[in-house]
């Protein structure tokens, strides 16, 4: 028998606990094709997407994993102002456009998936969070500007990003061109070796590759 001993200490309403619970809920709904055009439905939340193709050799690490090449979440109100979006539909708004830009992007729609859960503000905050952090998805961390919008002068005159130089074609404005492709892909293929290096390593439990579940709902 040790001489000391210290029982656990579990907190089921820490922001950590909270943050897990989440992403485990999140992760057991299913893969919605992208193929066709997305029913509508109301709400705000959390959401992902996923690469499942053969196709893309930059992604193809990725496609039997849980690991999402981009986390965000549609907010009901706006985070500076506290008012209520105008959108009816945010979510499923912000999914639309995401699938408008993968596919002047060049990448074949079929091949991609994503994953939604309808959450409070707050929520779908802490989630985004978790699954940012756990997961650096490449999106989000390395190839940057997928999720950004053109929405004036100042905009348009922003450097194209790196997500549009090594997926041109969004028709969008931009300023100029200051990223080397070539250099891009390089980093990026380093990332997502490291992103399977640490599938296993995160704070919540996730499925395997065997019980992912792919549905269309189009």
């Amino acid at each position: 028998m040790p001489s000391e001993y210290t029982p656990a200490s579990f907190d089921p309403l820490s922001t950590e606990q909270i943050s897990v619970t989440i992403c485990e809920n999140f992760e057991r709904q299913p893969l919605v094709s992208m193929t066709h055009e997305i029913p509508r439905f109301d709400g705000s939340g959390l959401y992902a997407l996923y690469y499942r193709g053969a196709s893309v050799d930059l992604y193809l690490p990725l496609a039997r994993l849980q690991v999402p090449v981009y986390a965000g979440q549609a907010l009901s109100s706006n985070s500076a102002t506290g008012e209520r979006v105008r959108e009816r539909f945010p979510l499923h708004s912000r999914l639309k456009q995401h699938r408008l830009s993968i596919m002047e992007g060049g990448l074949p729609i079929g091949e991609f998936r994503f994953r939604a859960l309808l959450l409070p503000d707050v929520h779908a905050d802490l989630g985004e969070n978790s699954l940012r952090v756990g997961y650096q998805p490449i999106w989000n961390s390395k190839l940057t500007g997928f999720g950004s919008k053109e929405q004036g002068s100042t905009t348009r005159r922003s450097k194209k990003s790196k997500w549009d130089t090594v997926h041109d074609g969004r028709r969008r404005t931009h300023g100029g061109v200051v990223h080397d492709i070539d250099a891009l892909i390089t980093e990026a293929k380093a990332h997502i070796e490291q992103q399977i290096t640490n599938y296993y390593s995160l704070a919540w439990p996730h499925p395997t590759a065997e019980t992912l579940h792919d549905i269309d709902a189009g």
